[in-house]
């Protein structure tokens, strides 16, 4: 990046915050807009490191890995919120490992004790658990501490970011307007947070393509119980039923979060399409915009690996 290049980063949640700290290290003058800052839907997330049915794989596997290597080093920051922690994904019916499992220390198959009932196969990892409200005001004094600014504003579409000649969309579903992108499309998500019975360990089930995820993931005196996927449904009210439905899958498996008191519910709508977006795009009057949306699930475990291209797509064009 040229010091001191003029950037607009529309969007605030963990893809639009990365974005903006990336660019603003690299010396840009960057100003993040968004009606939400963070962003509702990266406050809702778990947060596991992990790939999540999200396309096109052999770019989804360069930018998870290096997210992953970013997350490594926040780890070593308490402030960061971010935490390296074992535990174990399983499945009720054989299931072969996926391969970005195999490459996390302390992979290793589950011996058939160490599984909940009703589940066949397992494995256990170390990965880091991002405790996303801390993480996202990281994410936010760091951008300012860089130099960036941030502010409060609803766009009608990306010209509204205008008077910038260089244009970052960050805005995650809110492209489906701006863009526009039919494209795109919600898939709701619901956690519940619960105070934590001295878990340390989280645990996943493999449940592919099920509006019903089962997970929980501690962090501190907190744990994040999870989950929904439900394709094509963005309303953001809490659902009663789907947080019992939670708490009851989540406590089967571990019974200690019978005794858990409820603390709040978390909802968002992952921002999803056949395969993430980060690709230039300039515009007739000379603006160059640069895509970074359709994350889905995956929003964090792809935030600094995307972050990255869009920085070296700006830089690019700019040479």
């Amino acid at each position: 990046m040229t010091a001191g290049e003029r950037v607009v980063v529309v969007g605030a949640g963990v893809a639009g915050l990365t974005t903006g700290v990336v660019l603003a290290e690299a010396g840009a003058s960057v100003r993040v807009m968004a009606e939400q800052v963070p962003g509702a839907t990266s406050l809702a997330a778990g947060a596991m490191w992990g790939p999540y049915l999200v396309e096109p794989k052999d770019k989804v596997d360069l930018w998870g890995q290096r997210s992953l290597e970013v997350f490594r080093e926040l780890a070593e920051e308490p402030a960061t919120g971010v935490r390296l922690t074992s535990g174990i994904e399983a499945s009720r019916t054989p299931e072969a490992a996926p391969d970005w499992a195999m490459t996390l220390p302390g992979f290793r198959s589950c011996e058939p004790a160490e599984l909940p009932a009703g589940f066949t196969a397992g494995y256990r990892f170390t990965v880091p658990l991002i405790d996303m409200p801390t993480y996202l005001d990281y994410l936010l004094r760091r951008l300012r501490d860089a130099g960036g600014a941030v502010e409060r504003r609803r766009l009608a579409s990306l010209a509204d970011a205008a008077p910038a000649s260089l244009i970052v969309n960050c805005s995650g579903l809110g492209a489906r307007d701006l863009v526009p992108d039919p494209e795109l499309r919600p898939i709701r998500g619901q956690h519940v947070v619960v105070t934590n019975p001295r878990l340390t360990e989280f645990f996943s089930e493999d449940t592919g393509p099920s509006p019903d995820l089962l997970c929980f993931y501690p962090h501190g005196d907190t744990v994040v119980l999870g989950g929904t996927a439900i394709d094509g449904e963005g309303n953001l009210a809490p659902d009663d039923k789907a947080a019992a439905d939670i708490l009851a899958r989540c406590a089967e498996v571990e019974p200690r979060l019978t005794q858990a008191r409820v603390l709040e519910h978390r909802i968002g709508a992952r921002p999803t399409r056949a395969t993430v977006r980060v690709e230039k795009d300039l515009w007739e009057d000379g603006t160059l915009v640069v895509h970074n949306y359709g994350h889905g699930g995956a929003g964090v475990t792809l935030s600094w690996g995307c972050a990255e291209e869009t920085r070296d797509l700006l830089s690019a064009q700019l040479a």
